[in-house]
C-alpha cells in the first residue's frame, strides 16, 4: 500500500513505485523460496491477508497467507514462529527486501537447524535478511532495537544469552535505504526501477 511499506525510499521514489518496489521484492522472494523445496511457503501480511496483491500470490504460488499480530517486529516474529513450530520441527523467516539472498542462502540455513537452534544470514546494514529456528523463546527477541544498525549483534547476543548454537550464512545486503536501489540492477534478473 503506498506510503506503508518501503517508507525509507518514498523521498527517492514516490508513495508509490515505494509500493510497486517492494511488489516486485516480494515477488523475487518468493520466487527464491518456491524454488528452495525446503517447505510450506507462507507470507504473514499487513494490515490484512485480504489485499488482493496477497490473494494473487496465493493463486500464483500455491502458498499460505496469515495475519500478522499487532507489535513491533520482534512480536510479530515471535508470533509467526510459535505458530510454524506448533507444526513443524523448525523455521525460517526471510525478508521480503533481500533480493540479494540465494535459495542455497536458505537451503543451507534450513539444513544448519538440524544441528542448530537457530541460523542467520547477516545483512550488511547491522540486521539480517533470514533468521530460522527450532523453538519459539518468549524470549528470543527482547531488548532489540528494530530497524538500527544494532540488531544483528542484539540477536547474536540474545541467542549467546539463551544457550543457542547458531549458524550464521554469508552476508547478504537488502533494500532499505536510497543508496540500496543502484544495486537491484545488477541482480540476474534485474528489478529495473
Amino acid at each position: 500500500m503506498p506510503g506503508r511499506v518501503k517508507t525509507r525510499l518514498i523521498p527517492a521514489l514516490g508513495a508509490g513505485a515505494a509500493a510497486d518496489l517492494h511488489q516486485r521484492l516480494v515477488l523475487r522472494a518468493l520466487d527464491t523460496l518456491i524454488a528452495t523445496d525446503v517447505g510450506t511457503v507462507e507470507i504473514c501480511c499487513a494490515p490484512d491477508s485480504t489485499h488482493e496483491f496477497f490473494i494473487d500470490c496465493q493463486q500464483r504460488y500455491g502458498i499460505a497467507l496469515s495475519e500478522q499480530c499487532a507489535g513491533n517486529l520482534g512480536t510479530r516474529m515471535q508470533d509467526a514462529f510459535r505458530r510454524a513450530l506448533s507444526t513443524a520441527s523448525k523455521a525460517l523467516i526471510v525478508g521480503a527486501d533481500c533480493p540479494s539472498i540465494t535459495v542455497g542462502d536458505v537451503r543451507g540455513a534450513a539444513s544448519a537447524l538440524n544441528d542448530h537452534d537457530a541460523a542467520l544470514i547477516p545483512a550488511e546494514d547491522g540486521g539480517y535478511a533470514l533468521i530460522g529456528a527450532t523453538k519459539a523463546d518468549p524470549k528470543m527477541f527482547d531488548d532489540i532495537d528494530w530497524g538500527t544498525s544494532t540488531v544483528l549483534n542484539a540477536q547474536r547476543e540474545r541467542f549467546r544469552s539463551l544457550g543457542w548454537r547458531v549458524f550464521e550464512g554469508p552476508t547478504r545486503w537488502d533494500v532499505d535505504r536510497p543508496e540500496d536501489l543502484a544495486r537491484l540492477a545488477e541482480l540476474v534478473p534485474p528489478i529495473m526501477l
